[in-house]
């Protein structure tokens, strides 16, 4: 018969067979289209962002093109060459303290100071909405400023209330409700204080060598293509080679937003990809359990002659539809997700989701659910293919048959692969990619022995007298036993959850805990050369317990290694870090108390030679530097060369000063700088550290003091938003785990309820079979909890002790949760079928035998 003969028969007949319905296929559904909606979900959400971000890219960054410089105002010439560009909006960033006006309180504050033409794009929005005089001017020797509800609750204050920034008294006239610029100024740990130039300049705040960022905003004209921008960034470099400023453009105008909506997005589809193949072991125990229901068709269709592959492609037409419905649920929900995600999300990430229709995402998604189902669909298939027709009047069903032929074995093992290879092809970060791919595979191996294991056990136990324990042990390992597919379905789900939650709990303890205990109780950021002195004798008054450490810092921007530009040089993303944006700079002439060098020595302490400089070990063996390879820093519009003399150990953790690089001392001579400062006093209590800050913010309004307990509190609500979004999407794979768990249970009925009519016939009571599956449950279930744990305590132990370098524990809240949660599941899902194999009639069963 020619194939497309065939393949219409084929259809022709799935058509008919599937007239009973869906039934025992509805855990394959839902395996199916929750995998295929957290994929296309979750991509089709990060794809909206993305566009968002595009789309408002003018908006989000203030302007066609932003110029950052730190530490510094544009020169004349760089002033001049921006103006020639465009209408230039110039606005400063800092933190500083804002102090009520009669001294009693006091706050961190991001203050941002804007010019006239401020915003170029968007809008300013206050409540009450009031004009640029009206709401930065100066009246009778008091400025404007504008502060969101943050600022307002934390001091008690409200519109009209005084706050002193520096030695300048600000007015706040309303509330900020939308900075339109906000995401492109990147994360601040403190609340907006946003003033006029004027204002800014009058608190006196920057010093020589102030922490200020100062960022040019350019409104080109209309017409500008992104060829003139990358022109325009080119020229720039050629003119200025040592302005050392930041250029963005409208189409970058969140870099570090996109990047971490790009790494979400990628746990994100491989936790859905997780759910997906979890889910497979679905879609094979529903084909299992309905082809063995289909024997007698499937015997009949034999002895009336019809061939092995036309039975093989009758079912596939089925499975193949069966999936395609499942996958357009799928699909529905996961186009869905933007438009719902688009008002979710508006309160945490400041852009807004383009709600759209992403057809690339769900194209995507469709391909990994019919890669999933054709994976596990084609084995039961190929097994059902082989079974004679006598076979098939005979048995019971498909159990113990061992693998199928080649074709249908190598065919599913190919399109594993493929599957494997379009998950590493689409991934941000192909690297990850294939270690999910690589821990994917090897988990359902181990799970597979693993399972093995637990019957060989059973198999080997002594005889026990109870007869609920030993009927028990019995299925555990019996022909057909549910023990492989249980552990192997919920297994990868609890491993997962495990490690997440432990890695979770060890980061939670280590900022609430551990890294108190170190850290110092405040930073003092932006004192100056002229007050350093003044400023450590009133720490001695007022803390003389108390550990004072002041190193000089600046700001600077690596430019280049070993005289290749960074923006050229091939850096693993391990070290990227580093060359991105700037970095704090200090020189020592004598080697840090906390420093441990790891290759070559410290210069001399009289040292006045070519400029040298002391890296990170960890950091510049990520960069591929060496010693004697040569760093280009910019420090204030200047570029310096210095020669890598040693390479030390920083120990980040101990949240102390450290820096990436130390110089030499002769190498910024002259340059203006600040100093930077930390107090450690364990002892004082949280009274005597509002009163320290309140005696050095009125001492020295120009110093910024950050409490690092309020830091750290900020970090830990932080942490655990992102904690609480990751279980959550962890908890997908679970809910997967769970559908093909119950599947699994649903698959065995048959075989239980023929056990359990000849238990009974046999004498055994309804309270002694609940027993014994009860207890069969129980088992599975603790087994499959205890790898768990394991699994997972291992792979959290390497993340946070190898990769984190954090201190690892276990934490017992976590195994007790395991245990509990595995064992309620198990028996719990096991009893529900149970219950209803226990009550079938004796009669029916027993005249089929």
């Amino acid at each position: 018969m020619p194939l497309s003969q065939t393949l219409k028969l084929a259809f022709r007949f799935s058509l008919r067979e599937m007239r009973g319905g869906l039934s025992g296929f509805l855990i394959f559904l839902a395996c199916i289209a929750l995998g295929v909606a957290a994929i296309g979900g979750v991509n089709s959400v990060a794809q909206a962002i993305t566009a968002g971000v595009a789309g408002q890219g003018q908006t989000l960054l203030g302007g066609d093109l932003r110029f950052q410089l730190n530490q510094r105002d544009a020169t004349p010439a760089e002033s001049t060459f921006l103006d020639r560009l465009g209408t230039v909006s110039h606005s400063a960033n800092m933190r500083s303290m804002a102090r009520l006006d009669d001294g009693s309180d006091q706050a961190l504050v991001e203050a941002k100071a804007v010019d006239d033409a401020y915003p170029l794009y968007g809008a300013l929005e206050t409540a009450p909405q009031l004009g640029r005089e009206d709401l930065f001017g100066e009246k009778s020797g008091v400025f404007g400023a504008a502060a969101p509800d943050l600022l307002f609750d934390r001091l008690n204050v409200e519109i009209g209330d005084r706050l002193k920034v520096g030695s300048a008294t600000f007015e706040l006239r309303a509330r900020l409700v939308s900075e339109p610029d906000a995401v492109s100024d990147g994360f601040g740990f403190a609340p907006r204080l946003m003033v006029s130039m004027q204002g800014l300049a009058a608190s006196g705040l920057i010093q020589p060598g102030s922490l200020v960022e100062n960022a040019y905003k350019v409104r080109l004209p209309a017409g500008a293509s992104e060829a003139d921008l990358k022109a325009i960034q080119d020229r720039a470099a050629s003119d200025f080679p040592e302005a050392g400023w930041s250029i963005r453009t409208r189409s970058n105008a969140a870099p570090a937003l996109s990047a971490n909506i790009e790494r979400f997005s990628q746990f994100l589809t491989l936790v859905g990809l997780t759910a997906l193949v979890v889910g497979g072991v679905g879609v094979a125990n529903a084909v299992r359990a309905y082809l063995d229901g289909k024997r007698g068709v499937i015997a009949t269709f034999k002895s009336l002659g019809a061939s092995g592959g036309f039975v093989f492609t009758v079912y596939l037409v089925q499975i193949l539809m069966i999936a395609g419905l499942g996958i357009a649920l799928g699909l529905i929900l996961g186009a869905a997700m933007p438009f719902a995600a688009s008002a979710a999300l508006q309160s945490v990430i400041p852009v807004p989701a383009k709600g759209g229709f992403y057809p690339g995402a769900l194209a995507l998604a469709a391909l990994f659910g019919l890669l999933v189902t054709l994976a596990f669909a084609l084995l039961p298939l190929g097994r059902a293919r082989d079974v004679p027709a006598t076979a098939l009047f005979r048995e019971m069903g498909f159990e113990g048959r061992g693998f199928p032929r080649l074709p249908y074995l190598a065919t599913a093992v190919g399109i594993a692969l493929a599957l494997a290879a379009l998950a590493i092809l689409f991934s941000g970060d192909r690297r990850i990619a294939l270690i999910f791919v690589g821990a994917t595979v090897f988990a359902f191996l181990v799970l597979r022995l693993v399972g093995a294991l637990v019957q060989w056990v059973a198999r080997k136990s002594p005889r026990v007298r109870s007869v609920a324990l030993r009927l028990a042990i019995g299925n555990i390992h019996r022909p057909g036993a549910l023990t492989p597919s249980v552990v192997l379905s919920l297994g990868l789900g609890l491993t997962l959850l495990v490690t997440l939650a432990l890695i979770d709990g060890n980061i939670r303890q280590q900022i609430s805990g551990s890294l108190p205990e170190r850290a110092p109780n405040f930073f003092f950021v932006d004192i100056q050369n002229s007050e350093v002195d003044a400023f450590s004798t009133l720490i001695g008054k007022e803390a003389p317990k108390g550990t004072l450490v002041k190193v000089p810092m600046l700001r600077g921007r690596v430019m280049a290694l070993n005289g290749v530009s960074v923006d050229k040089a091939n850096v693993p993303s391990e070290g990227a870090w580093v060359l991105r944006g700037d970095r704090g700079l200090t020189y020592d002439a004598k080697q840090p108390a906390n420093a441990t060098l790891t290759e070559g020595n410290w210069w001399p302490e009289n040292y006045s030679g070519e400029p040298l400089v002391s890296f990170s070990n960890d950091e510049g063996k990520a960069l591929g530097l060496k010693l004697g390879d040569t760093v280009t820093v910019n420090v204030l519009g200047r570029n310096v060369a210095a020669r890598i003399a040693n390479f030390r150990e920083v120990q980040w953790e101990t949240m102390g000063i450290n820096f990436v690089m130390v110089f030499s001392p002769s190498t910024f001579a002259g340059a203006p700088h600040g100093w930077l400062a930390t107090l450690t006093e364990k002892d004082a209590t949280a009274a005597e550290d509002a009163r320290l800050l309140n005696a050095v913010t009125r001492a020295f309004p120009a110093v910024t003091t950050v409490r690092v307990k309020d830091a750290l509190d900020v970090v830990n609500r932080l942490v655990g938003q992102l904690g609480t979004a990751i279980r959550a999407a962890a908890g997908v794979a679970l809910i997967a785990s769970v559908l093909v768990l119950a599947g699994a249970l649903a698959a065995g009925n048959r075989a239980r309820i023929h056990d359990a009519v000849v238990l009974k016939t046999l004498g055994a009571t309804r309270r002694t079979l609940i027993a014994a599956f009860s207890l069969e449950y129980m088992l599975i279930g603790l087994a499959t909890a205890v790898f768990a744990l394991a699994a997972g305590g291992i792979a959290a132990w390497y993340i946070v002790a190898r990769i984190m370098t954090l201190p690892s524990h276990f934490m017992p809240e976590v195994a007790v949760a395991t245990l509990v949660f595995a064992l309620v599941i198990t028996v719990g899902i096991g009893l529900a079928g149970t219950w209803r194999v226990l009550g079938h009639k004796a009669a029916p069963v027993l005249r089929d035998l």
